[in-house]
């Protein structure tokens, strides 16, 4: 679904901070992108996401070479990439309900066709009792939970999550992690960016490490 050849990042004049990732993230599959602070996670998940272009080398998503994608392309290829960023981006206007079924509006889908399947994906995430709160009243693990179920609702072909359990207590990060599981099973090609061993433990994924600008895979 997703290929990297030989690709590097800097940023403005700096060094490259990452540097020769060649690696493919194939159809339905699972891995932990991991590494030290500062080791270029989030910035490898937003070329993914196709919001940061690599300085050098092909990215391939779905088939597409992304450095010809036009920018009225690019909503259509995103739809199917559901990201989980760790600061949430929530609207602060609208109600947990209304940021998690924003996707299924944006598309022009009827609520009554998805209402179920929201109410359904907050229960699971422990927010059943907050549908209706705005986000400045929630925690910051609700917040993180509200973010997780908005980038699932649609069913997206590959997950990207930055984090998604670095603010919930570990029973929740069990479920949680139960949860990218079954959408695995759908389907769903998975990437968590974390650096919680606890949570890799406890499931036997690829791993793809970051170190120094460079990747080392792990299956």
């Amino acid at each position: 679904m997703i290929r990297f050849e030989n690709v590097g990042l800097r940023y403005d004049m700096g060094p490259e901070v990452l540097r020769d990732l060649s690696f493919r993230i194939e159809p339905r599959s699972f891995q932990f992108l991991c590494g030290p602070s500062g080791a270029g996670k989030t910035s490898l998940l937003r070329m993914l996401f196709l919001a940061l272009r690599p300085t050098r080398g092909m990215v391939t998503i779905m088939d597409r070479d992304a450095a010809t994608l036009s920018r009225d392309e690019l909503p259509a290829i995103r739809r199917r990439i559901g990201i989980v960023f760790q600061d949430f981006r929530l609207l602060d206007h609208l109600t947990t309900y209304e940021n998690v079924a924003l996707p299924l509006r944006v598309r022009g889908r009827d609520e009554a066709s998805y209402r179920q399947d929201v109410v359904d994906l907050l229960r699971w995430v422990g927010l059943g009792d907050r549908m209706d709160a705005p986000p400045l009243v929630l925690s910051g693990g609700e917040k993180q939970r509200a973010a997780i179920a908005r980038a699932l609702i649609d069913q997206p072909d590959i997950l990207l999550a930055d984090e998604p359990t670095g603010n919930v207590d570990p029973s929740l990060a069990r479920r949680l992690l139960r949860l990218f599981q079954e959408m695995h099973k759908l389907g769903t090609s998975i990437v968590i960016a974390t650096h919680d061993m606890t949570l890799m433990e406890q499931m036997p994924a690829r791993r793809m490490v970051l170190a120094d600008g460079r990747m080392a895979i792990y299956d």
